[in-house]
């Protein structure tokens, strides 16, 4: 019986940490990191996969699906993804990843995935296995890791954080629709073809009836008029300076500045995939 170590990589800041933190830990495990590709991801993405290897000192493996994102979208009758019918997550990072890892469990071997949920996510869940040979570890929530903590693994490490987090909450994909309504703004200055590639899909899937929009009840054409757009800036920058005035100042804990998921957390976007922006 063979046993294998392995660890997502979604493009975002918590996973990448974790492999840093599995490799300086951990260097007698020979972990294979694995990172789902749907094609649909932000470019900046692809940049720090070509960092983080670097220091990892070993190729991240590609999981690309059978089947792309247009492919589902047929499938799923042109509906799009939404936090209650989540199918782009099931198909495009869930099922490759089974996929993967289903020869080694049919060997009976062991595998034990790594998942990057840190000790201050007491609302978020891992991957729930199906079978009884793979194993689901969470080293961050074990040792206390928390978002600060992430950090310093980062900065120390000198891998830093992906570029996109100047201006945007998470990884996955372009059009995630988790995104709150200041991402799509910004989408829509740093990535512009991909803000109208995103409009093309919800066009198509509005005159195919689905109920769902990217952003909660308001289309992409409305959210980009220029008066909305002031607007969406104008209630982040106050809902932001709100925020720093309330947090409490601690001389003995450096703080990190306050971001998207400060402001927004749970409630506009309604949380996080799991397997997507971590």
């Amino acid at each position: 019986m063979n046993e294998h170590h392995v660890l997502g990589i979604s493009g975002g800041k918590d996973s990448a940490a974790l492999a840093v933190y599995m490799r300086q830990t951990r260097p007698d495990l020979d972990i294979e990191y694995f990172f789902t590709d749907t094609g649909k991801e932000l470019p900046e993405v692809y940049d720090f996969l070509g960092r983080l290897e670097g220091f990892l000192g070993k190729p991240i493996i590609r999981l690309n699906p059978d089947r792309n994102f247009d492919f589902w979208l047929r499938e799923y009758n042109h509906f799009l993804p939404s936090p209650q019918t989540r199918w782009c997550t099931r198909q495009l990072k869930l099922l490759p990843f089974e996929h993967w890892v289903r020869p080694m469990l049919m060997a009976g071997d062991i595998v034990t995935s790594y998942v990057a949920i840190r000790a201050d996510e007491d609302y978020r869940e891992g991957y729930s296995s199906k079978h009884q040979n793979l194993k689901v570890r969470l080293p961050f929530r074990e040792q206390g890791v928390d978002k600060l903590g992430v950090s310093e693994i980062l900065e120390a490490s000198g891998v830093g954080w992906p570029e996109y987090y100047q201006w945007r909450s998470r990884s996955g994909c372009t059009f995630c629709f988790f995104q709150q309504k200041i991402e799509w703004v910004r989408l829509k200055e740093k990535h512009p073809e991909e803000f109208e590639q995103a409009k093309a899909y919800e066009k198509d899937a509005l005159e195919h009836g689905s109920p769902f929009t990217w952003s909660k009840g308001e289309p992409l054409s409305a959210l980009e008029r220029p008066e909305r757009t002031l607007q969406i800036m104008k209630d982040f920058e106050e809902r932001k300076a709100r925020e720093e005035k309330r947090r409490p100042v601690n001389p003995l804990r450096y703080e990190l500045p306050v971001d998207l998921d400060d402001l927004y957390g749970c409630d506009e976007g309604n949380g996080a995939c799991v397997v997507c922006h971590k």
